[in-house]
Protein backbone atom coordinates (compact mmCIF):
# COMPACT_ATOMS: atom_id res chain seq x y z
CA UNK A 1 0.00 0.00 0.00
CA UNK A 2 1.47 3.41 -0.82
CA UNK A 3 2.14 6.09 1.93
CA UNK A 4 -0.72 8.67 0.29
CA UNK A 5 -3.54 5.26 0.06
CA UNK A 6 -2.53 4.70 3.67
CA UNK A 7 -2.79 8.51 4.75
CA UNK A 8 -6.44 8.20 3.21
CA UNK A 9 -7.56 5.08 4.86
CA UNK A 10 -6.31 6.78 8.14
CA UNK A 11 -7.95 10.08 7.46
CA UNK A 12 -11.10 8.30 7.03
CA UNK A 13 -10.62 6.03 9.92
CA UNK A 14 -9.79 9.65 11.68
CA UNK A 15 -12.87 11.25 10.17
CA UNK A 16 -14.98 8.35 12.08
CA UNK A 17 -13.48 8.72 15.34
CA UNK A 18 -14.24 12.99 15.04
CA UNK A 19 -17.79 12.40 14.49
CA UNK A 20 -18.01 10.49 17.83
CA UNK A 21 -16.21 13.18 18.88
CA UNK A 22 -18.70 16.12 17.62
CA UNK A 23 -21.92 13.85 19.12
CA UNK A 24 -19.75 13.92 22.30
CA UNK A 25 -19.07 17.57 22.65
CA UNK A 26 -19.91 18.90 25.83
CA UNK A 27 -18.81 15.16 27.68
CA UNK A 28 -17.18 15.44 30.91
CA UNK A 29 -19.35 18.33 32.69
CA UNK A 30 -18.43 16.96 36.22
CA UNK A 31 -21.36 16.43 39.18
CA UNK A 32 -18.91 18.26 41.10
CA UNK A 33 -17.92 20.68 39.39
CA UNK A 34 -20.69 23.25 38.83
CA UNK A 35 -18.69 25.13 36.44
CA UNK A 36 -22.10 26.89 34.54
CA UNK A 37 -22.06 28.91 37.74
CA UNK A 38 -19.02 29.94 38.11
CA UNK A 39 -17.67 28.53 41.21
CA UNK A 40 -15.96 25.09 41.40
CA UNK A 41 -16.49 22.60 44.02
CA UNK A 42 -14.88 18.96 45.17
CA UNK A 43 -11.52 18.66 43.71
CA UNK A 44 -11.47 21.15 41.67
CA UNK A 45 -12.73 23.99 43.88
CA UNK A 46 -8.36 24.22 44.85
CA UNK A 47 -7.35 22.75 41.75
CA UNK A 48 -4.50 24.97 40.25
CA UNK A 49 -4.94 27.65 37.48
CA UNK A 50 -2.10 28.67 35.49
CA UNK A 51 -1.60 32.03 35.38
CA UNK A 52 -0.96 34.23 31.97
CA UNK A 53 2.08 34.36 32.23
CA UNK A 54 2.80 30.35 32.27
CA UNK A 55 0.19 30.15 29.28
CA UNK A 56 2.13 32.70 27.15
CA UNK A 57 1.13 34.19 23.86
CA UNK A 58 1.18 32.17 20.30
CA UNK A 59 1.59 28.49 22.58
CA UNK A 60 -0.74 25.86 22.66
CA UNK A 61 -1.76 26.62 26.12
CA UNK A 62 -3.02 30.37 24.64
CA UNK A 63 -4.77 28.16 21.54
CA UNK A 64 -6.83 26.13 23.76
CA UNK A 65 -7.78 28.74 26.12
CA UNK A 66 -8.83 30.67 23.23
CA UNK A 67 -11.06 27.64 21.77
CA UNK A 68 -12.38 27.31 25.47
CA UNK A 69 -11.98 23.34 25.83
CA UNK A 70 -9.53 20.50 26.37
CA UNK A 71 -10.33 17.74 23.52
CA UNK A 72 -8.80 14.98 25.16
CA UNK A 73 -8.41 11.34 23.58
CA UNK A 74 -10.11 8.89 26.58
CA UNK A 75 -12.27 6.08 26.40
CA UNK A 76 -15.65 5.71 27.64
CA UNK A 77 -15.82 2.01 28.58
CA UNK A 78 -12.89 2.28 31.29
CA UNK A 79 -14.18 1.61 34.52
CA UNK A 80 -12.38 3.20 37.54
CA UNK A 81 -10.11 5.30 35.03
CA UNK A 82 -12.92 7.12 32.26
CA UNK A 83 -15.98 5.64 32.02
CA UNK A 84 -19.49 6.82 30.96
CA UNK A 85 -22.25 6.87 32.99
CA UNK A 86 -25.13 4.92 29.88
CA UNK A 87 -28.15 6.94 32.00
CA UNK A 88 -26.19 10.40 31.88
CA UNK A 89 -23.96 10.50 28.77
CA UNK A 90 -22.20 13.74 30.20
CA UNK A 91 -21.19 12.32 33.37
CA UNK A 92 -17.90 10.53 32.89
CA UNK A 93 -15.85 9.34 35.52
CA UNK A 94 -12.45 7.40 36.77
CA UNK A 95 -9.05 8.79 37.33
CA UNK A 96 -7.92 9.29 33.74
CA UNK A 97 -10.59 11.88 33.14
CA UNK A 98 -10.63 13.42 36.13
CA UNK A 99 -6.88 14.12 35.67
CA UNK A 100 -7.81 15.44 31.80
CA UNK A 101 -10.52 18.18 33.70
CA UNK A 102 -8.00 19.11 36.18
CA UNK A 103 -5.48 19.74 33.49
CA UNK A 104 -8.67 21.55 31.48
CA UNK A 105 -9.00 23.60 34.30
CA UNK A 106 -5.49 24.53 34.87
CA UNK A 107 -5.95 26.38 31.33
CA UNK A 108 -9.23 27.15 31.36
CA UNK A 109 -10.41 27.95 34.88
CA UNK A 110 -13.12 25.63 34.88
CA UNK A 111 -13.47 21.46 33.68
CA UNK A 112 -14.10 21.69 30.55
CA UNK A 113 -13.24 19.04 28.43
CA UNK A 114 -14.22 17.54 24.77
CA UNK A 115 -13.56 13.28 24.69
CA UNK A 116 -12.57 12.04 21.58
CA UNK A 117 -12.58 8.13 21.97
CA UNK A 118 -9.57 6.31 20.54
CA UNK A 119 -8.27 3.61 19.48
CA UNK A 120 -4.71 2.15 20.26
CA UNK A 121 -3.74 2.45 16.51
CA UNK A 122 -5.30 6.24 15.78
CA UNK A 123 -3.50 7.70 18.98
CA UNK A 124 -0.69 8.76 17.86
CA UNK A 125 -1.91 10.18 14.31
CA UNK A 126 -4.68 12.15 16.60
CA UNK A 127 -1.86 13.65 18.18
CA UNK A 128 -0.16 14.36 14.86
CA UNK A 129 -2.68 15.80 13.04
CA UNK A 130 -4.22 18.11 15.75
CA UNK A 131 -7.58 16.11 16.18
CA UNK A 132 -6.83 16.25 20.08
CA UNK A 133 -4.67 18.01 22.32
CA UNK A 134 -3.62 15.11 24.44
CA UNK A 135 -3.95 11.79 25.45
CA UNK A 136 -5.61 10.18 28.54
CA UNK A 137 -5.69 6.62 28.11
CA UNK A 138 -3.50 3.94 30.16
CA UNK A 139 -0.88 4.90 27.55
CA UNK A 140 2.36 3.43 28.07
CA UNK A 141 5.28 5.31 27.68
CA UNK A 142 7.74 3.68 24.87
CA UNK A 143 10.79 4.64 22.90
CA UNK A 144 8.99 3.31 19.81
CA UNK A 145 5.92 5.92 20.60
CA UNK A 146 8.44 8.71 21.63
CA UNK A 147 9.91 9.17 18.08
CA UNK A 148 6.17 10.03 17.11
CA UNK A 149 4.72 11.99 19.68
CA UNK A 150 6.02 13.58 22.85
CA UNK A 151 4.80 11.80 26.65
CA UNK A 152 4.51 14.40 29.96
CA UNK A 153 4.66 12.70 33.03
CA UNK A 154 4.82 9.43 33.78
CA UNK A 155 1.50 10.16 35.69
CA UNK A 156 0.88 6.31 37.05
CA UNK A 157 2.84 3.49 37.32
CA UNK A 158 0.63 0.31 36.26
CA UNK A 159 1.83 -3.28 36.20
CA UNK A 160 1.38 -6.87 37.25
CA UNK A 161 0.27 -7.18 40.60
CA UNK A 162 -1.43 -9.85 42.98
CA UNK A 163 -4.97 -11.08 44.10
CA UNK A 164 -6.16 -13.30 46.43
CA UNK A 165 -9.92 -14.42 47.37
CA UNK A 166 -11.47 -12.86 50.02
CA UNK A 167 -11.08 -14.30 53.04
CA UNK A 168 -9.20 -16.73 52.23
CA UNK A 169 -5.67 -15.33 51.35
CA UNK A 170 -5.74 -11.70 52.33
CA UNK A 171 -4.18 -12.38 55.79
CA UNK A 172 -1.12 -14.37 54.35
CA UNK A 173 -0.53 -13.29 50.72
CA UNK A 174 0.09 -9.29 50.69
CA UNK A 175 2.42 -9.51 47.06
CA UNK A 176 4.62 -11.14 44.93
CA UNK A 177 7.21 -12.16 48.04
CA UNK A 178 4.39 -14.44 49.80
CA UNK A 179 3.97 -16.68 46.57
CA UNK A 180 6.88 -18.45 46.28
CA UNK A 181 5.70 -22.52 47.24
CA UNK A 182 1.88 -21.21 46.18
CA UNK A 183 -0.18 -22.27 43.09
CA UNK A 184 -0.77 -19.71 40.94
CA UNK A 185 -3.06 -18.10 38.66
CA UNK A 186 -2.10 -16.73 35.31
CA UNK A 187 -3.63 -15.87 32.10
CA UNK A 188 -2.20 -17.80 29.25
CA UNK A 189 0.22 -15.59 27.33
CA UNK A 190 0.32 -12.77 29.37
CA UNK A 191 3.35 -11.36 30.62
CA UNK A 192 2.66 -12.89 34.18
CA UNK A 193 3.72 -16.72 32.34
CA UNK A 194 7.62 -14.91 32.58
CA UNK A 195 7.18 -12.99 35.39
CA UNK A 196 5.92 -14.85 38.52
CA UNK A 197 8.71 -17.56 37.76
CA UNK A 198 10.99 -14.31 38.11
CA UNK A 199 9.91 -13.04 41.45
CA UNK A 200 8.67 -16.55 43.10
CA UNK A 201 10.99 -19.05 41.84
CA UNK A 202 8.86 -22.06 43.45
CA UNK A 203 5.49 -20.76 42.13
CA UNK A 204 3.01 -23.42 40.61
CA UNK A 205 1.85 -21.78 37.77
CA UNK A 206 -2.18 -22.74 36.67
CA UNK A 207 -3.00 -21.37 33.50
CA UNK A 208 -6.41 -20.03 32.46
CA UNK A 209 -7.47 -18.66 29.16
CA UNK A 210 -9.46 -15.56 29.66
CA UNK A 211 -9.58 -13.34 32.59
CA UNK A 212 -13.20 -14.69 33.86
CA UNK A 213 -12.10 -18.00 33.97
CA UNK A 214 -8.91 -17.22 36.00
CA UNK A 215 -11.30 -14.67 38.26
CA UNK A 216 -14.02 -17.82 38.79
CA UNK A 217 -11.21 -20.72 39.21
CA UNK A 218 -9.32 -17.97 42.33
CA UNK A 219 -13.11 -17.19 43.53
CA UNK A 220 -13.37 -21.69 43.52
CA UNK A 221 -9.88 -21.94 45.33
CA UNK A 222 -8.11 -23.79 42.55
CA UNK A 223 -5.46 -21.45 42.90
CA UNK A 224 -3.96 -19.26 46.27
CA UNK A 225 -3.60 -16.27 43.96
CA UNK A 226 -4.18 -14.33 40.50
CA UNK A 227 -1.31 -12.47 38.75
CA UNK A 228 -2.40 -10.30 36.30
CA UNK A 229 -2.35 -6.39 35.37
CA UNK A 230 -2.72 -3.84 38.56
CA UNK A 231 -5.79 -2.30 36.95
CA UNK A 232 -7.50 -5.23 35.33
CA UNK A 233 -7.31 -6.58 38.92
CA UNK A 234 -8.62 -3.59 40.38
CA UNK A 235 -11.55 -3.81 38.44
CA UNK A 236 -12.78 -7.06 38.96
CA UNK A 237 -12.94 -6.28 42.40
CA UNK A 238 -14.92 -3.37 41.91
CA UNK A 239 -17.40 -5.46 40.82
CA UNK A 240 -16.74 -8.73 42.94
CA UNK A 241 -16.25 -8.15 46.79
CA UNK A 242 -14.70 -11.61 47.16
CA UNK A 243 -11.30 -10.16 45.47
CA UNK A 244 -8.76 -8.09 46.55
CA UNK A 245 -5.82 -6.52 45.41
CA UNK A 246 -2.71 -7.45 47.43
CA UNK A 247 -0.12 -5.16 46.99
CA UNK A 248 1.45 -2.54 44.39
CA UNK A 249 2.61 -3.84 41.22
CA UNK A 250 5.66 -5.55 40.92
CA UNK A 251 6.36 -4.63 37.28
CA UNK A 252 6.47 -1.42 35.62
CA UNK A 253 4.36 0.01 33.26
CA UNK A 254 4.27 3.71 33.09
CA UNK A 255 1.76 5.66 32.24
CA UNK A 256 1.67 8.90 30.18
CA UNK A 257 -0.01 11.68 28.88
CA UNK A 258 0.37 11.83 25.51
CA UNK A 259 1.26 14.93 23.60
CA UNK A 260 1.60 16.42 19.92
CA UNK A 261 5.33 15.71 18.83
CA UNK A 262 7.96 18.70 19.00
CA UNK A 263 6.19 20.77 21.37
CA UNK A 264 8.83 21.46 24.36
CA UNK A 265 7.01 24.45 26.00
CA UNK A 266 3.31 22.30 25.94
CA UNK A 267 5.16 19.49 27.43
CA UNK A 268 6.81 21.34 29.99
CA UNK A 269 3.60 23.50 31.50
CA UNK A 270 2.17 19.90 31.37
CA UNK A 271 4.74 18.99 33.48
CA UNK A 272 4.61 21.70 35.47
CA UNK A 273 1.18 21.07 35.98
CA UNK A 274 1.60 17.45 37.06
CA UNK A 275 4.36 18.33 39.66
CA UNK A 276 1.31 21.35 41.06
CA UNK A 277 -1.38 18.31 41.49
CA UNK A 278 1.04 16.03 42.90
CA UNK A 279 2.12 18.56 45.45
CA UNK A 280 -1.36 19.90 46.27
CA UNK A 281 -2.80 16.68 47.00
CA UNK A 282 -5.55 16.61 43.97
CA UNK A 283 -3.83 13.90 42.34
CA UNK A 284 -4.01 11.21 45.51
CA UNK A 285 -7.56 12.51 45.77
CA UNK A 286 -8.06 11.63 42.30
CA UNK A 287 -6.64 8.26 42.38
CA UNK A 288 -8.50 7.78 46.21
CA UNK A 289 -11.78 8.21 44.28
CA UNK A 290 -11.37 5.78 41.87
CA UNK A 291 -8.52 3.26 42.15
CA UNK A 292 -8.77 3.54 45.56
CA UNK A 293 -12.11 2.42 45.75
CA UNK A 294 -11.13 -0.89 44.41
CA UNK A 295 -8.15 -2.07 46.06
CA UNK A 296 -8.53 -0.16 49.34
CA UNK A 297 -5.39 1.43 49.76
CA UNK A 298 -4.44 4.94 50.19
CA UNK A 299 -2.82 6.59 47.32
CA UNK A 300 0.66 5.37 46.04
CA UNK A 301 3.62 7.96 45.35
CA UNK A 302 3.36 8.82 41.36
CA UNK A 303 6.02 7.94 39.80
CA UNK A 304 8.99 10.58 39.38
CA UNK A 305 8.07 12.77 36.14
CA UNK A 306 10.58 12.46 33.44
CA UNK A 307 12.01 8.96 35.16
CA UNK A 308 11.44 6.64 32.53
CA UNK A 309 13.18 6.62 29.22
CA UNK A 310 10.38 8.04 26.65
CA UNK A 311 9.54 10.71 29.39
Amino acid sequence: MSRTQRWRRLGAALGAATAVSLALAGCGSDNEADSSAGELSGIFADAPVADDAAIGEGTTMAAIKERGELVVAAALDAPLLSQQDPTNPDDVEGFDITLAKLLATYILGEPNVKIVPPASETREALLQNGTVDVVFNTYTITEERAEQISFAGPYFMSGLAVAVAVPAGEEDITGIDDLDGRKVIVGANTPAVEAVPEHATGAELVTFATDPQAVQALLQGRGDAYVQDYLLLATNAASNSDLKVAGEPFTEEPYGIGLPPDDADFKAFVNDWLLEIQEGGQWAQAFEDSIGTAVGSAAPTPPAIGSVPGS
